[in-house]
Order: C-alpha cells, then structure tokens, then sequence
C-alpha cells in the first residue's frame, strides 16, 4: 500500500505531514512512501533527506496521489477553485486521508461522495489512550512557547529585572489569558524569560495549574466556573453576565500589564472576546498582546487576523495566523509522530493496512466519512 504525501498549499502553511524519521517507520510497517517535491523545504526538509530515509520523490501532487491508499495532510486538500492544483479531484477513490481537516457537514458530504476515508485529527477525544497522537495539544505547545518569544521580541524593553551601574530595568509583567495546553507552555515560557506572570482562565482545575508553574491567579470565581469545563477538558461558552464580571477584574489587571498573550479558544465556537477595546485603550505605550487565537476570530477586539496592528496609544497587537506554523522544523516533527502514532495503533501487520474498528472510542471521534457516507454525528446531514 502506497502513503502520499503532499506540498501543502493553503496560504501560510509551512509544516509537512511526515518527516524522514516517521517515513521510515511507515516502510518498517510494510509500506510504500511517496513525497512530492518540495513538501518538506519549508520546514527545513530536502528532498534528498526523504529519498535517503527510503521514499520515493513525485514531481507533482497527481504523481505522488497515484495509486495512494493512504494521503497525510496537515491541512484539508484543495478543491478545484481553490488553488492552481486540484488536490481534492486526484485522490484516488477507497483512499484513507488524514489531517487537521477542519471540516463542516459541505465538506464531509463532498469527501462522501467522492469516496474518501476520510479522518480529521483535531476532532480526536482527549482521553489518556489518545494522548500521544493529539494533534491539538502538540501543535498548542509550540504556539505557546512561540508566542511568548514573538511577544518578548515585540516588547521594547528586556522581560527579567535586570540591575546595572547605570539603574535598573524591571522585570515585565506579563499576563496570560487561557492555561489550556498553550496558555500552560506559555506561562512556563515567560517565567523562564524571567518575567512577573500571572494568568487566568474560566475553568477550575486551571487555577491550581496556573499556581504549580509559579504564576499568580487572576479571575472571577461562582458557581458557574465549577461547571466550566466539558468532560474532554475543554472551555464550555459561560453566560454573559459571567463574562461581564469576568471582565471587570482582567480590566483592574491588564491596564498594569506589558505583555498580553491570549489562547482561549472554545471548541468549535468563534473564539471569545476577553481583551476589549477600552481595555487595549487602559494599557501603556510599548505594551503588547499576543493573540494566539487570531485563527478563530481573535480573544481581543482589535485583532486583526494574520496582522500586527500599532493602536493609537502605541500597543502591539500581534495577530499572527496558524502559530505552530511559526516553528516549522518542530512542529512538523511532532504533528508527523502525531499521525505515525494514530496509524500504528490501527494497524494490521498481517494485512500490511490500517483496520480502524468502528467501536473504538477514537476512531468515531475522527472518522469524518466511511463507505460513501458521513457517518461522524457533528458532519451528518439534517434528517
């Protein structure tokens, strides 16, 4: 059974969806690996690193689509329309593909009709068995490490208290909004730049978490916030009358801070707005915010996705899209070993191909289509 493995194409992407480590792996399993040139150069990868591990190279996305039974994205292929190549139209028909696919009900219907197994990896359980091939944290990691560094070479003075013959520089005070798997990485990030953290978030297991990596807790606490967390850890969307006291005690915090990083996102919903404008209005001259967030709509009011925009009282805000996008060379590594992982635990050795039993908790977390027909719960039509 062949892998394909492709360029991808949607604007801004650099990562890849294996790398010479994992495709070795795949041909110790009993498969043929096809990658199309070019796919890993923007992570830091040669074609010759890939031929070298044993792959073969494709000149084109049809070359490497041919014959595929498997394709890895990172992303969702492109349809005709969306790009100069109809990725979407040359995978061939039976084909299991598996990526961030991002899709809606239009999308999984299309991959139906067309025939295509398909799997979308952020949609995966959080559940310990699932842990080592959960795109979503791995990637989170990385943009929270990503966007404190961004944000340090932003701010225009230094993060640790700094004493010198001439005075001295204090510390930065740098404010975390989210302790999910990004805010947490960031927070330990900051503190090692050596910057005065603290951080807040709805749920309430976060609050312990926010204190065990040496940051201070900020945040509004009653009865609904004991309930604000989904049973995959995830943010549940709280009333408005929560997020309006919520905001009452950031905005007394955030007018003292010089860094601002934003991570709170709520799973398949825009992402709330927790930075308002009278709050960027309240901050210094030279403060920044960080919105990792930027992808779904932005946490702050004047984020402007894919942008770094300057505010009338001088305050940086960083809207940068696809944040693990920012580390190429890692987050390719680790998104590869992501998909390594998920393949091998559903893996026949006798028949040399992936068995995906319909019961496991797992796969009917990601399994978009089957057959011809959508068959994950959040993708099927209206009866």
């Amino acid at each position: 059974m062949r892998v394909a493995v492709l360029l991808e194409r949607r604007n801004g992407e650099t990562r890849v969806a294996a790398t010479p480590e994992t495709v070795k792996k795949y041909i110790g399993m009993g498969l043929e690996v096809t990658v199309e040139q070019g796919a890993g150069l923007a992570s830091g990868i040669t074609d010759a690193a890939y031929a070298e591990a044993g792959a073969k190279l494709a000149a084109d996305a049809a070359g490497a689509l041919a014959g595929a039974g498997i394709v890895l994205k990172v992303r969702a292929p492109l349809a005709a329309g969306e790009g100069e190549v109809d990725e979407f139209s040359a995978i061939p028909r039976g084909a299991l593909l598996i990526g961030t696919l991002g899709a809606d009900a239009d999308a999984a219907a299309r991959y139906a009709a067309a025939g295509i197994e398909a799997c979308s990896m952020e949609l995966l359980p959080r559940i310990t068995r699932a842990q080592s091939m959960d795109v979503l944290s791995s990637q989170a990691n990385l943009a929270g490490y990503r966007a404190v560094i961004e944000g340090a070479t932003s701010y225009d003075k230094g993060f640790p208290m700094m004493m010198t013959a001439a005075g001295t520089v204090p510390a930065a005070n740098v404010f975390i909004m989210g302790a999910g798997v990004a805010g947490l990485q960031a927070i330990a990030t900051a503190r090692r730049l050596g910057g005065r953290v603290s951080a807040t978030d709805v749920r309430p297991a976060a609050k312990e978490e926010i204190k065990s990596l040496g940051a201070s807790f900020v945040g509004y606490e009653d009865e609904e916030s004991k309930a604000a967390q989904t049973a995959g850890g995830y943010a549940k969307q709280l009333s408005a009358e929560f997020y309006a006291r919520q905001a009452e005690v950031v905005a007394a915090h955030i007018a003292k801070q010089d860094v601002v990083v934003c991570t709170a996102l709520v799973q398949g919903r825009r992402a709330p707005t927790l930075v308002t404008a009278a709050m960027v209005a309240s901050m210094k001259p030279g403060s920044v915010i960080v919105d990792i967030a930027a992808d779904a709509g932005g946490n702050c009011a004047v984020t402007k996705p894919g942008e770094m925009v300057v505010t009338e009282n001088g305050v940086k805000v960083l809207g940068f899209t696809n944040w693990p996008g920012r580390l190429p060379a890692a987050s390719s590594a680790l998104y590869a070993r992501n998909l390594l992982t998920f393949l091998s635990t559903f893996w026949d050795k006798e028949a040399k191909a992936p068995k995906l039993p319909e019961e496991d908790e797992i796969v009917k977390g990601v399994t978009l289509t089957r057959g011809g027909a959508v068959v994950h719960p959040l993708m099927k039509p209206a009866a």
